[in-house]
C-alpha cells in the first residue's frame, strides 16, 4: 500500500512538473515578471501538496526588495519549499542547468548559475547579484555550498556576501528544516547528501511518512560594517539559533 501511495504521488508531481514546463514554454513570454512569480508560487505550493508533504511558514517573508534570503541546505526540496514560501531568484551551482527537466525549470524562473571552480566566474555572478539587488529583486543563496544533513550546518562561503554589501542590501536568514508530521522530530528523507542518489533521495521522501516542510524566516539585518567573512559567521549562527528554538 505505501509503494501505491508513493508511485501515485510520483505520477501526480511528474504531471505537475510538465504542467510547468509548458507553463515556462508557452505562457510566461505573455506574463509580467509579478504575475510570474504568482504563478511559481502557486506552482511550487501544488508540488509540495503533490508529494503530500506540508508547507509550515513561521516569520515574516520579506514583502520587496532589495534582499538576500540566506538558507541552510538539506534537500532538492529545498528551492520548491522556498519557493512555495516567498518567491525569489535562486543562485545555483552550474551543473543544476543540465540536470534532465530540473535545469529547465530552474532556468525558467531565473536562477543565477555560478561555476564554483571559477573564480573568474564567481565574480561575475557576484556582480550580477549585486545589480539584481539594486534593481530590487529578492535573491536566495544557500552558502554552504552543497547539501548537509540538516542535523548541523556546514561552515558558510562568504563570497556570495559580497552582492549585499556592494549593493548596500539586506539579508534574511531562513532557516530549513524538515519535520515528521506524526513524530514531530527532525525527518532524513529528503536529505540529499554523500552516496544518495537524486532517484533514491526522492524514493526516500515519497515514502517517507507524512512531512512538513518547515521555512523559518528571520529578522531582516544590514552589514552594519561587517566584511563578508564576519557577517557570513554571523548570519550562520543566527540560523543555527532559529533551527534550535523551533
Amino acid at each position: 500500500m505505501n509503494t501505491l501511495k508513493a508511485c501515485w504521488k510520483l505520477a501526480r508531481a511528474l504531471l505537475h512538473i510538465l504542467a510547468g514546463l509548458l507553463t515556462i514554454l508557452l505562457v510566461f513570454p505573455r506574463l509580467s515578471q509579478e504575475k510570474k512569480e504568482i504563478r511559481i508560487q502557486a506552482w511550487s505550493i501544488e508540488m509540495l501538496g503533490c508529494l503530500g508533504i506540508k508547507l509550515v511558514v513561521t516569520g515574516q517573508p520579506v514583502r520587496t526588495g532589495p534582499m538576500m534570503l540566506v538558507a541552510n541546505h538539506i534537500s532538492w526540496l529545498d528551492i520548491t519549499s522556498l519557493h512555495a514560501a516567498r518567491y525569489c531568484r535562486f543562485v545555483s551551482k552550474a551543473d543544476v542547468r543540465h540536470w534532465p527537466v530540473i535545469g529547465a525549470l530552474a532556468a525558467g524562473v531565473g536562477t543565477l548559475f555560478i561555476e564554483r571552480e571559477s573564480r573568474r566566474d564567481a565574480m561575475r555572478v557576484v556582480q550580477h547579484m549585486a545589480e539584481s539587488l539594486v534593481a530590487g529583486d529578492v535573491l536566495a543563496v544557500f552558502p554552504e555550498g552543497t547539501t548537509s544533513d540538516g542535523l548541523s550546518l556546514l561552515p558558510f562561503h562568504a563570497n556570495l556576501f559580497q552582492a549585499a554589501i556592494s549593493a548596500d542590501a539586506p539579508v534574511q536568514p531562513v532557516a530549513m528544516q524538515f519535520i515528521d508530521q506524526v513524530s514531530g522530530q527532525r525527518s532524513l528523507a529528503p536529505c540529499y547528501i554523500d552516496d544518495d542518489t537524486l532517484m533514491g533521495s526522492i524514493w526516500r521522501t515519497l515514502t517517507a511518512p507524512p512531512l512538513c516542510a518547515v521555512v523559518i524566516f528571520g529578522d531582516p539585518q544590514s552589514a552594519q560594517g561587517r566584511d563578508r567573512r564576519t557577517w557570513a559567521a554571523d548570519v550562520r549562527d543566527t540560523i543555527t539559533a532559529m533551527r534550535a528554538s523551533c
